[in-house]
C-alpha cells in the first residue's frame, strides 16, 4: 500500500499534492533524498496503534481515587498529570519503548517493499537476507544472525533493566 502512495508516478500523494496546487512536479518519495523519511512515515504509522493501546491500558489501569483525591487538593492538570498519570503510566511507557526498539531493529518488510533497502534504507536484517539468499554465503549469513539476536537481547536486557530502575519506588 505504501509503495503505491508513494510512487512518484501513479501514486496517491503526488496527486493529491498536485490537485491542491502544492506541487508542480512529483517528487520522488523513494529516492535518494527522501526515501528514510518516507519509510520512517510509513512505520510510525504502522505502529502507533499498537503503542496507543499499551497507553490506553496503562491509563485504564490508573484509579480514578488518585485524580479525585488530586481535585480534592485544588492540584492543576499539570500537577495531576506529571504527579499520577506519567509516574504510573512510566511501566507502559517502558514496555512500548521496548516493543518498538525491537521491532525497528529488526525491520525488514517494510523497507524491503518500499526501496529493497537502497537509498539509505538498508538495516542489517536486509544485509542478513542478502548474504544468506543472494551471495549464498550461509555461514556468514548465521553469524549475522547470531550477533543480531546477541544485539537485541542485550539491548532489552538494558531496556528492562532501566524500567526496574524508573520504576522502582524506593
Amino acid at each position: 500500500m505504501w509503495s503505491l502512495l508513494l510512487n512518484d508516478r501513479i501514486g496517491l500523494v503526488n496527486s493529491l499534492l498536485g490537485r491542491l496546487g502544492l506541487m508542480q512536479e512529483p517528487i520522488v518519495w523513494l529516492g535518494p533524498r527522501l526515501a528514510f523519511a518516507s519509510v520512517v512515515a510509513a512505520d510510525v504509522w504502522k505502529t502507533t496503534p499498537f503503542v496507543a493501546i499499551i497507553l490506553l491500558a496503562g491509563l485504564k489501569s490508573i484509579p480514578r481515587d488518585y485524580y479525585e483525591a488530586a481535585e480534592l487538593d485544588g492540584a492543576g492538570w499539570w500537577q495531576v498529570f506529571a504527579g499520577i498519570t506519567l509516574p504510573l503510566l512510566r511501566p507502559f511507557v517502558a514496555i512500548a519503548v521496548l516493543f518498538r526498539a525491537m521491532d525497528a531493529f529488526r525491520i525488514f518488510d517494510l523497507i524491503w517493499v518500499l526501496t529493497g533497502g537502497a537509498s539509505g534504507t538498508e538495516t542489517l536484517s536486509i544485509a542478513i537476507y542478502r548474504t544468506l539468499f543472494r551471495y549464498s554465503e550461509l555461514g556468514y549469513g548465521s553469524a549475522m544472525t547470531v550477533a543480531l539476536f546477541g544485539i537485541i537481547f542485550a539491548m532489552s536486557l538494558l531496556l528492562v533493566r532501566s524500567m526496574r530502575l524508573a520504576t522502582d519506588p524506593r
